[in-house]
């Protein structure tokens, strides 16, 4: 069934989009990382699958998708976790913590839904405690051309869409400390977000256009 899950995610992606896949060699061919990528469609939750030849990823996905039938049925298939966004989710954040002790691929979009504009929006901070909580290393990724609305229209006109993935390099958040956290959670968020930034072109930095991060990552 995952063989031919795969070959059917490919085949469909391939047959609306053109992509093209840059800093591959970023990622590690084996063990336990978290890829941080924005979020533009619906498309992005199985860009992962098309990219690499691994079954042991699993993707945070928001709670109001596991009512929609064939969703809850992918997430099934894919290795779903659904979380609550705006609450305290334990029982999420306990089945991420063991699935990454086992060596598996935590996907995490932290802005936490998709971006109505395409810019980057702010990230919220779960996903930086995450990252944190699992002390594993963060690969940011950058997706640009998989907005909905650009994806349905070229499928009408019968045109493929182009789609751009570009992973930079592997770091790593410090241990959240015993105080302040809220504030070591804004600083860790932040960071992430502004290492997608510098991935992206200057018209996708949204609300970190002016970041002083997102300056110092563009001159090192």
């Amino acid at each position: 069934m995952r063989r031919l899950l795969r070959w059917f995610i490919r085949s469909l992606i391939n047959l609306v989009a053109h992509v093209d896949i840059h800093g591959i060699e970023h990622v590690p061919a084996s063990g336990a990382f978290v890829i941080a990528t924005n979020h533009l469609g619906i498309l992005d939750i199985v860009m992962a699958y098309y990219v690499l030849d691994r079954w042991d990823l699993f993707i945070l996905v928001a709670e109001k998708w596991e009512k929609v039938g064939w969703i809850r049925w992918l997430g099934k298939q894919l290795n779903f976790i659904f979380i609550d966004r705006f609450n305290p989710d334990l029982k999420a954040l306990r089945a991420t913590i063991e699935r990454m002790r086992q060596g598996q691929v935590l996907v995490i979009a932290p802005e936490g839904t998709r971006s109505r504009t395409g810019a980057l929006i702010a990230g919220k901070l779960g996903g930086s405690y995450l990252a944190a909580r699992a002390g594993f290393p963060i690969i940011p990724v950058a997706i640009t051309g998989t907005e909905d609305k650009t994806i349905l229209g070229n499928i009408k006109h019968l045109k493929r869409s182009p789609i751009t993935l570009t992973a930079g390099p592997t770091f790593t958040l410090p241990p959240l400390p015993s105080r302040n956290r809220e504030l070591a959670l804004k600083k860790y968020t932040d960071e992430i977000m502004c290492r997608i930034a510098a991935l992206l072109p200057k018209q996708y930095w949204g609300v970190y256009a002016e970041h002083p991060r997102l300056m110092e990552l563009l001159k090192s």
